[in-house]
């Protein structure tokens, strides 16, 4: 029976696949999601142009139709009209189904006309790749098994479910449910692993829903964003620009000092970043703090904690009750949720004298609380700091 073309030794055609399919995350990652849904760099049309034939080749999309749906997903995020939360469809339908969510979306005409604007409409997309989006993928069929003989079927069936696995099933999963959170952007994403390599980046989805514009999706040090290093060496080539990039995380310093205007501006910049770590070591503490008052004897309290950390916004009439119930019973945790909610609104439409001066009352008030945990973050929050600063 014929090899193929290149006769591959068993770990040839594993080799095979694993770089075609990463490649195909590449052109997802940096073509569809950072330059077209984001704006976040230009690229060159060579490169462009080589990841959208690579796209079409490979997945059979449609550039309007993954752009759309992805910002929609943005501009509705946890709500009914999201075409792929988890929170709202349940976990397990996102994970078996993601693909068949994506398509109902993408045959969307009205999510194609608000969401689509601004993707490619020359003559080769209108006439190929948007008129046959399955013909590449038919090509890449006969190319794999011309290259690796009656395997390639297999190998091909490998890079048609890599996409809908990874991006349609697990970030959109996963990404929505699991893992921890740098940044309390106001919905449910969370960064799966600190190692963008499997899946190109798309693993720190916390960080991007924080600053769904950055081209960068590492935040933290110990993150590893593959997809951005690509975009750093195709920018050394010529083949791409960066336009936007995320703030560097801001730091705690240790100061006796209280907020002034370099600390507002930086908590209105970092905000995000404030309150995750508000809630690490407020909410948490006083959390972990009530539980030992009560021994572990109150089952309602322990089934709070998600609710107690979880953006306000994405709970629904049920979980808003229970929540509550909870805070009526327990005056340290009413205090310290009350208080974020105080912290969290200082920053909206205030001028900048006003939200210094509430700032400051904020933080005087905080440190009268009681709450030990409330005290220490309001002693130190003056100490707020760029990391350039």
């Amino acid at each position: 029976m014929s090899s193929g073309l290149l006769n591959p030794s068993a770990f040839g055609v594993i080799a095979y696949t694993l770089l075609l399919t990463h490649i195909t995350i590449a052109a997802v990652t940096i073509f569809l999601h950072r330059h077209q849904a984001h704006r976040a760099l230009t690229l060159h049309p060579v490169a462009s142009h080589f990841f959208r034939f690579w796209l079409w080749l490979t997945t059979g999309m449609v550039t309007r139709q993954w752009v759309a749906v992805h910002r929609k997903h943005h501009a509705r995020c946890e709500t009914a009209d999201d075409p792929h939360s988890p929170q709202v469809l349940s976990l397990k339908k996102v994970l078996l189904e993601g693909a068949e969510l994506y398509r109902r979306e993408a045959d969307n005409g009205e999510t194609l006309a608000v969401y689509g604007k601004g993707t490619p409409d020359d003559a080769v997309e209108r006439r190929l790749y948007s008129r046959y989006p399955y013909l590449g993928i038919v090509l890449m069929l006969a190319l794999d098994v011309l290259l690796l003989g009656p395997i390639g079927i297999t190998v091909w069936a490998v890079q048609m479910i890599w996409i809908p696995l990874f991006a349609a099933g697990v970030i959109n999963g996963i990404g929505h449910y699991f893992g921890y959170r740098t940044y309390a952007s106001p919905d449910a994403a969370t960064n799966i692993v600190p190692w963008g390599i499997l899946i190109g980046g798309e693993e720190l989805h916390n960080n991007h829903h924080a600053y769904p514009g950055s081209a960068r999706l590492s935040s933290q040090p110990w993150e590893f964003d593959i997809g951005w290093f690509y975009i750093r060496l195709l920018e050394r080539m010529g083949l791409a620009r960066v336009k936007k990039v995320a703030p560097s995380p801001a730091r705690l310093l240790p100061t006796a000092a209280g907020p002034d205007p370099d600390t507002l501006r930086t908590i209105a910049v970092h905000r995000m970043q404030v309150l995750a770590r508000y809630s690490r070591k407020v909410i948490k503490a006083a959390y972990r703090a009530e539980v030992r008052r009560l021994g572990g004897a109150d089952p309602e309290l322990r089934q709070a904690r998600a609710l107690l950390l979880r953006e306000e916004s994405l709970n629904d009439g049920s979980a808003r009750r229970r929540l509550q119930q909870v805070l009526a019973r327990s005056e340290a945790l009413a205090t310290v949720y009350r208080f974020r909610e105080r912290l969290q609104a200082i920053w909206q439409g205030a001028a900048e004298g006003q939200a210094l001066a509430a700032l400051e009352q904020w933080r005087r008030e905080a440190e009268a609380s009681g709450v030990a945990a409330l005290q220490e973050f309001a002693r130190r929050i003056g100490g707020w700091r760029s990391a350039a600063g």
